[in-house]
């Protein structure tokens, strides 16, 4: 299917999939505790991704998926042909409590490397997209990371809440070596979304130890595309093979020691 047709189908139906958000109202009944500590799924989460592998199966149906909620997850499919990787809500605690921000997040794998990818806030209306090589926007306009250098900037950093102590103290280490070298950190409690403020310039950095490949595989190309350098933890180059540590940084930034330390200063 052509590119443009096939962003135009998913935009149509990331967009339908943002009313199901907005309508909801949650009761603690239609909340779940998954394996791990803090770690919950929504009647909304599985609703969502529903709704976008009915959709997006009708547009491409050659197309394999690796999403959230899905209960078993082949990493093997990953390298095949195009595979959506879908997060249904990033941001699932936000959602729950009605704190912004969460965020609908579908990258599409191409032979195992990131082709399309699209996230869209449905409390904002904001929509960033990326196709390789071919820049990223948000609602249409082009966008761009930051050309200033890190002290000029903002750090926005992840906690992987529902993961093991020790990955939770690199994570509150990673905010303190920001914190000394920027104006100041943030978090959001969306990678996705902390990725997209890489991409436009709002942040400089991003960074979080371990997160899911969900998480990332929209947003990572999305900060490529408006220029930042994505990595892993230790900077090396990014696989979409699982999960993983990633950092995002902005060109202007990309010459500093922009790497978190994680406590080891």
């Amino acid at each position: 299917m052509e590119t443009q047709k096939l962003m135009e189908g998913i935009e149509r139906a990331i967009r339908q999939a943002g009313e199901i958000m907005l309508h909801a109202h949650l009761n603690r009944s239609e909340i779940i505790s998954k394996s791990g500590h803090k770690n919950f799924v929504t009647e909304y989460d599985r609703r969502v991704q529903e709704f976008l592998i009915r959709e997006l199966s009708a547009l491409h149906p050659e197309a394999a998926f690796f999403a959230e909620e899905e209960k078993e997850h082949h990493e093997e499919i990953l390298s095949h042909g195009d595979v959506f990787v879908i997060d249904p809500i990033d941001g699932t605690s936000n959602f729950m409590k009605g704190y912004y921000p969460s965020c609908i997040s579908i990258g599409m794998l191409r032979e195992g490397t990131p082709y399309l990818g699209l996230i869209y806030v449905p409390m904002s209306g904001d929509l960033f997209t990326a196709v390789k090589d071919c820049g990223a926007r948000r609602n249409g306009a082009v966008i761009h990371a930051s050309q200033d250098p890190l002290g000029e900037n903002l750090a926005v950093f992840g906690t992987s809440a529902y993961y093991d102590r020790e990955t939770v103290q690199r994570a509150f280490d990673t905010a303190v070596y920001y914190q000394q070298r920027c104006i100041d950190v943030r978090r959001s409690g969306s990678a996705a979304y902390d990725l997209c403020m890489v991409a436009c310039g709002a942040a400089g950095v991003y960074a979080e130890p371990l997160i899911q490949l969900w998480d990332f595989a929209a947003g990572a190309l999305i900060a490529q595309e408006a220029g930042a350098v994505v990595t892993d933890y230790d900077g090396k180059t990014l696989t979409f093979r699982g999960s993983s540590g990633v950092v995002a940084v902005c060109p202007g930034a990309a010459g500093e020691d922009y790497l978190p330390m994680s406590g080891k200063e």
